[in-house]
């Protein structure tokens, strides 16, 4: 399908693109029940100011000047590479629209943003199946899932559904005296700390603690931090985004040496606790590859695959068609990275994170 056929079922919409999001962004958004958090527009704001990116808030109206659809977008360019992103270090964006046809002139605009920018790829982190935008060209990175479990009304009737052997292992943790926490910014030096270690022994560049700090500052009624702990010392921590009526745990980390004594189970046990208080009806455990051990510890819980569908375009696609997936580069670098001492890695680690392909 060519752009141009978008126009059949009338006037096309008039395209703008922004450098910040007109008035009406978030009343557009949030008439959509199912629409992700990270498309209002304050979370592209966020990650812009707190790691210098450019963004391009890109508008489609129709002829009373109604928004009909939008896209976020963010451009990280740096020495390691050139690219764009809707939304780079969250799970979920793409185009938001009222119908295939508004979306596809969106993501067309984008690719030609994307190509005048000299991006070498633009990724658009979307959950809707496009046939519309496949026939036009973009290849789709289907290989992703988010395992999402459905919530029960109360933390007992959880406690039933999670069967003996779940329980089991949470109850180790207890006899372990482990404690939980629940709160906000006042436990962000107790989750840093977790995540930095845990993001070593993965071999991945760690986020600037600004980056979190920022998060909860300017979304305090819809975060909130759970840390797992021991004598004072953190063991394991978790970061819920809440949004509409679901959870989301966009970050986890766990230290090696707590996960044998069940710390990770009485993580996730509790963050389950505290979305079920809040009234969630849904948990976004957030994205794996199928079959992979991720994908198999959320499994285990009662979460169910939701498949992600990524469009990507690419400068210079492979061969055969497929998108591209991190190489025998990519695997070197985390081990190089996993043999960094912490204290080397944690410094350098804010510096290197804002221009990965999050």
């Amino acid at each position: 399908m060519s752009v141009a056929t978008a126009s059949q079922y009338g006037s096309p919409p008039s395209l703008t693109v922004l450098s910040a999001p007109s008035a009406d962004w978030d009343e557009f958004v949030g008439s959509f029940p199912a629409a992700s958090v990270y498309l209002r527009s304050a979370w592209t704001a966020l990650a812009r100011e707190v790691f210098r990116l450019r963004a391009w808030y890109l508008e489609a109206r129709d002829a009373k000047g109604s928004l009909v659809a939008v896209l976020p977008l963010l451009q990280q360019r740096s020495l390691i590479g050139n690219f764009a992103t809707s939304v780079p270090f969250f799970n979920y964006g793409g185009v938001l629209a009222h119908s295939d046809d508004h979306a596809l002139l969106l993501m067309e605009r984008a690719r030609e943003l994307a190509r005048d920018a000299g991006c070498s790829y633009l990724e658009l982190r979307d959950v809707e199946r496009r046939p519309a935008a496949v026939a036009a060209g973009w290849q789709v990175r289907s290989d992703k899932v988010s395992m999402v479990l459905s919530l029960p009304d109360t933390t007992e009737a959880l406690g039933k559904r999670l069967g003996s052997k779940l329980r089991s292992q949470i109850k180790r943790a207890d006899r372990e005296g482990v404690q939980a926490r629940a709160g906000g910014i006042e436990l962000l030096d107790a989750f840093y700390d977790v995540f930095c270690r845990n993001m070593h022994e993965l071999g991945t560049p760690v986020y600037p603690r600004r980056f979190f700090r920022a998060i909860l500052e300017t979304f305090p009624n819809d975060t909130r931090l759970v840390i797992v702990e021991r004598g004072g010392t953190p063991l394991a921590a978790g970061f819920l985004v809440f949004g509409g009526n679901g959870a989301e745990i966009p970050w986890a980390s766990c230290r090696a040496d707590a996960k044998p004594l069940g710390v990770n189970m009485k993580l996730y046990w509790e963050v389950l606790l505290v979305a079920i208080e809040r009234g969630c009806k849904t948990f976004d455990f957030g994205r794996s590859t199928v079959d992979s051990g991720t994908y198999r510890f959320k499994q285990q819980w009662g979460a169910q695959p939701l498949q992600l569908n990524w469009y990507r375009w690419e400068r210079r696609p492979a061969t055969d068609g497929a998108p591209a997936s991190p190489g025998r580069v990519m695997r070197l670098a985390t081990a190089v990275w996993q043999r960094l001492p912490l204290r080397l890695a944690n410094a350098l680690g804010p510096i290197v994170s804002p221009a990965l392909p999050w």
